[in-house]
């Protein structure tokens, strides 16, 4: 299954689980704060935002169709996913899977995901210091890893993919092509990939695409397949195009 369907069957799944199977602490309507050093067994809103206070503990899942999720530092979450919203987690925090369809997901330094971050459209920011154990993966929007380490693929359909700070990348780094009902106007254009100092890629950068791929002199790939070459790449001796 290509990282693209996996991600677009994301609506469907969370509004699922929100109508027919809605988790502990339901709501409509409404906000939801999980106060600092408290524990709670999971919450679900439609249209509302979810916030978890800082070295709270949560043991079932967050869930909102109309909302962003929040998780201060050191917070400790399960599953936590929205359709229309962000999903910021701060320093410290560690969770599983996280998802978004329309929203962006930022994680701040040391964070600890030991799953998988699947979003549809929108950014993926990942600070230093944080280690995802399975894929991250969008269809549209900016990929930006500083310092982190990730255990499975990178993967992206129309997204900019930046990976700094000595991350490592255990997988492959893929860009797919865009289907027809992905090409619009992000999918004319060459999606921008650079490597940076230090990075290593365990695995190749599998290209279904052409890109514009700048590879620092001193990061170790794998390779790179489809339809472009290593020898394709620009090499940068500085830290950025």
């Amino acid at each position: 299954m290509s990282k693209f369907r996996k991600s677009a069957s994301l609506t469907a799944g969370l509004l699922a689980v929100l109508i027919v199977a809605p988790a502990n602490g339901f709501n409509l309507n409404k906000n939801i704060l999980i106060e600092a050093g408290s524990k709670s067994c999971g919450e679900s809103t439609v249209n509302g935002s979810i916030s978890v206070g800082r070295d709270a503990t949560v043991t079932g899942d967050l869930e909102t169709v109309n909302g962003s999720i929040r998780g201060d530092e050191s917070a400790r979450i399960e599953d936590a996913g929205t359709v229309n919203g962000a999903l910021r987690l701060a320093n410290g925090v560690t969770a599983r899977d996280i998802s978004s369809v329309n929203g962006t997901v930022e994680l701040g330094e040391n964070v600890v995901i030991d799953g998988e971050i699947s979003v549809v459209n929108g950014r993926i920011a990942i600070g230093s210091g944080s280690e995802v154990s399975k894929d991250v993966s969008n269809v549209n929007g900016a990929i930006q890893i500083a310092g982190t380490t990730i255990g499975g693929d990178l993967a992206t359909v129309n997204g900019d993919v930046t990976l700094t700070a000595n991350s490592v990348l255990r997988g492959d780094l893929i860009v797919e092509k865009p289907n027809s009902r992905q090409r619009g106007r992000s999918g004319k254009r060459k999606p921008k990939v650079v490597i940076g100092p230090g990075v290593r890629i365990h695995g190749e950068i599998e290209l279904e695409r052409e890109v514009e791929l700048y590879i620092s002199e001193s990061a170790d790939v794998g390779g790179v397949t489809g339809v472009m070459t290593l020898e394709q790449a620009i090499r940068l001796s500085g830290e950025s195009p």
